[in-house]
């Protein structure tokens, strides 16, 4: 089909064509990635924070906790990059709120493009800039002695996972920015819940160390089995039902929120 066929198609009772739709969301998912050149800062919150978490976590309680840096860098990183991934998947709540509040979708409103263009092109592009952090770090724990154990099929499955897991909390992102009021807003909720779920799961140590009653909800927290799962897909030792549960997870967060982003969203661009 020529791109005047397309052009010619791209709406059909008041709707985009689909394949006109995809292109769309691609151009505003570039849009997205290439304001880094614009915007340095945005390097920091990608590549530098990943990094000074890995550092951190790996020589300031790497010693305590394993007796050595590397030997507790192999049961930490995975709870690292999760941790990092759950972070910056705030960013996306931010940049929408920033888009909201500064006019940029009444903008973009008035253009011939599908209405979920801006919002699935803004996810798109957050979720390359969330594996671009995951592989940096993945590359850093090498440099520092991590061992991928797990060989390119633990690789490829860990990344995946993750990914897909991100994909799932980019909804409620969505839905956060949507309705706060500004990105100030969007910040007190990272700091005030994602930290709590992160230190209360098996990311940074084992379960079996904490009190009867903590573990109760450690064993049912989500960042629980994505650590163990991303870990264990990572090393190669087994954990089939972790991944089974990450991925109960990401199915009901994306059930429960997506349609919830979604109307919000709807809200805020009509």
């Amino acid at each position: 089909m020529t791109s005047a066929a397309l052009t010619d198609q791209r709406w059909r009772g008041g709707r985009v064509h689909p394949l006109a739709a995809l292109r769309q969301t691609a151009t505003m998912a570039w849009r997205s990635l290439v304001s880094v050149k614009h915007n340095p800062l945005e390097l920091v919150d990608y590549s530098i924070t990943p990094i000074m978490f890995v550092f951190l976590f790996t020589y300031v309680f790497g010693g305590q906790m394993a007796g050595s840096p590397q030997e507790y860098l192999q049961y930490a990183l995975a709870g690292i990059i999760v941790q990092n991934t759950l972070f910056m998947s705030m960013y996306t709540a931010m940049a929408l709120n920033t888009d909201l509040t500064k006019g940029v979708f009444d903008r973009l409103r008035s253009l011939p493009i599908a209405r979920t263009a801006p919002l699935l092109g803004r996810i798109t592009a957050d979720l390359a800039k969330q594996l671009w952090a995951m592989l940096l770090m993945i590359a850093l724990g090498t440099l520092l002695g991590f061992e991928i154990t797990g060989g390119v099929a633990g690789f490829l499955g860990a990344t995946l996972l993750l990914l897909t897991f991100a994909a799932a909390v980019s909804w409620t992102a969505v839905l956060i920015g949507m309705l706060a009021g500004d990105a100030e807003k969007v910040q007190v909720f990272a700091f005030t819940f994602i930290f709590p779920i992160t230190f209360t799961s098996s990311a940074f140590v084992q379960v079996d160390t904490m009190p009867g009653w903590l573990q109760a909800w450690v064993n049912v927290n989500p960042v629980t089995h994505l650590s163990d799962a991303f870990r264990g897909l990572l090393l190669g030792t087994p954990a089939g039902s972790a991944i089974l549960w990450s991925l109960v997870w990401a199915a009901g967060i994306t059930l429960v929120f997506m349609p919830l982003a979604m109307r919000a969203y709807r809200s805020h661009t009509r």
